[in-house]
C-alpha cells in the first residue's frame, strides 16, 4: 500500500491563472508560499520559505480563480506530480506540482482576507472538486419548484 497525500497551508504568491482545455474546464494555476521558523545556535530566528505550483481542475479552479487572491491564506490538500523536462542546454529537470483536490480559504477579519469584488471576509468554506461535481450534478437535474399562487388578500400588510 502506498499514499500520495499533501497538505499544505500557506500564502498565494501570485493571482491565479485560470486557462481552458478544449473541453471547455477549467484549469488554474498558482504559487503557494509555505515558511518554517526556527532559531539557529545563536539564538537567531531564522525563516525558509518553500514554494509550491498548486494546480486545480474544473469547478475547484474556476472557484479558486474568482475568490483568492495574492497573500490570501488557503489550505490545500491533494497529490503531489513530477513531471520531467529537459531545458534548452540539454540538462533534464524534474518538477513537481500539487494537484488540488480540496481547498479551505483561510483568514478573516483578524487576517484582512476578504473577497475583493465583495468585500465579504472568508468564511473558511472548504471546497472539494468531487463534492462540487456533484453539488453541480444535482442542481442541473433538480425541477424546478411549482409556483404558488395562493397569495391571501386579506394580509394588512
Amino acid at each position: 500500500m502506498s499514499v500520495n497525500k499533501v497538505i499544505l497551508i500557506g500564502r498565494l504568491g501570485q493571482v491565479p491563472e485560470t486557462r481552458r482545455t478544449g473541453t471547455g474546464d477549467a484549469v488554474t494555476n498558482f504559487s503557494l508560499a509555505t515558511d518554517e521558523q526556527w532559531k539557529d545556535k545563536n539564538g537567531q530566528k531564522q525563516t525558509r520559505t518553500e514554494w509550491h505550483n498548486i494546480t486545480m481542475f474544473g469547478k475547484l479552479g474556476e472557484i479558486a480563480s474568482q475568490y483568492l487572491r495574492k497573500g490570501d491564506q488557503v489550505f490545500i490538500e491533494g497529490q503531489i506530480r513530477s513531471s520531467k523536462y529537459s531545458t534548452k542546454d540539454g540538462v533534464e529537470r524534474t518538477a513537481y506540482n500539487i494537484i488540488a483536490a480540496e481547498m479551505r480559504m483561510l483568514g478573516g477579519r483578524n487576517t484582512g482576507t476578504s473577497d475583493s469584488k465583495s468585500g465579504k471576509e472568508s468564511d473558511n468554506t472548504l471546497v472539494t472538486s468531487s463534492e462540487n461535481a456533484k453539488k453541480s450534478a444535482k442542481q442541473q437535474h433538480q425541477p424546478n419548484p411549482p409556483v404558488v399562487d395562493d397569495i391571501d388578500d386579506d394580509i394588512p400588510f
